[in-house]
């Protein structure tokens, strides 16, 4: 049986990218971690562990689509095992799963304005 975790787990998280290796550290309600994995740039997929110091490890999945990286989570090493989805972003982003609403509008063109400064010269 596989169980969700509900509601959202803030972390903090500090992730480095090179030579297609993911790499870094954080800690979140459950404390302290290390993160190790793999990502390509070529399709924006990637994958890792993350390792809870003397606990146990999560293994996520995801795709890099603009605004983070989302994906699904899994802790296959308890019984019942956890899954659940995820999101992270980053730092001075805002959350992108809440889109800010803005209003913008280009005013109109007075048709007969328009006309005029078209009109040939001399005519």
């Amino acid at each position: 049986m596989q169980r969700e975790i509900p509601g959202k787990h803030r972390m903090e998280l500090h992730l480095t990218f090179s030579h297609s290796v993911l790499a870094g550290e954080g800690r979140d309600w459950v404390g302290k971690f290390h993160v190790r994995g793999r990502y390509d740039l070529a399709d924006g997929r990637c994958y890792w562990t993350k390792r809870y110091v003397g606990k146990h490890d999560v293994y996520y999945k995801g795709f890099n689509e603009g605004k983070g990286i989302w994906g699904a989570w899994e802790i296959t090493s308890t019984s019942p095992h956890y899954h659940g989805g995820f999101h992270i972003w980053p730092e001075g982003m805002s959350d992108p799963t809440y889109p800010e609403l803005a209003e913008a509008a280009d005013l109109p063109v007075q048709v007969e304005q328009a006309s005029r400064e078209l009109a040939p010269v001399g005519k």
